[in-house]
């Protein structure tokens, strides 16, 4: 697997993907966020980036998607950690992410970002890089997931995942 950035945000970088294979296509045709992908002879995830609005030290990752056929191979979770170590190469100080789900709650935790106590947007609980992978703060992301509307898929991820502590960082 290939890992590649396409740009920083003032570089403009566009990128369409197929509506029918990735979650947030539209997303990544718009020029104001950076992009990265992973690929073998194609596109198989990417991730659009770009500085928050209120604190130039940090980088926010505002989407991730991995192509439909492609999803828990741990994609999103190396292309993740790849974007957070570019971006720490390039200065930010702190990345941050919100998920709206526990199996991208798993993958961001798996690449490094540790929940910050906080939610945003419509339900996102917001990660961030560096942060305090303690087995509470941990849980306690967990247990907001558990208090939704969930499907069987998410319920028996999460009970797994009861009293646990957080996954090991994947190496890259």
């Amino acid at each position: 697997m290939e890992y590649e950035l396409l740009g920083w945000p003032e570089d403009g970088p566009t990128l369409r993907l197929d509506h029918e294979q990735f979650a947030y296509a539209g997303k990544f045709v718009m020029s104001s966020t950076g992009k990265a992908v992973c690929r073998d002879e194609s596109v198989v995830g990417a991730a659009a980036f770009d500085p928050d609005r209120t604190d130039p030290g940090t980088l926010c990752i505002r989407y991730v998607t991995v192509r439909t056929d492609r999803q828990g191979a741990g994609l999103g979770t190396q292309l993740l950690a790849f974007v957070r170590e570019r971006a720490s190469n390039r200065g930010f100080d702190r990345v941050t992410i919100g998920v709206n789900n526990p199996f991208s709650y798993q993958a961001a935790y798996r690449a490094g970002f540790c929940f910050t106590g906080t939610e945003q947007g419509l339900g996102e609980l917001e990660l961030e890089w560096p942060g305090d992978r303690c087995v509470d703060g941990y849980q306690a992301g967990l247990d907001l997931f558990r208090e939704r509307d969930l499907s069987e898929a998410e319920v028996a991820f999460l009970r797994e995942k009861t009293g646990s502590d957080p996954p090991e960082l994947v190496d890259r």
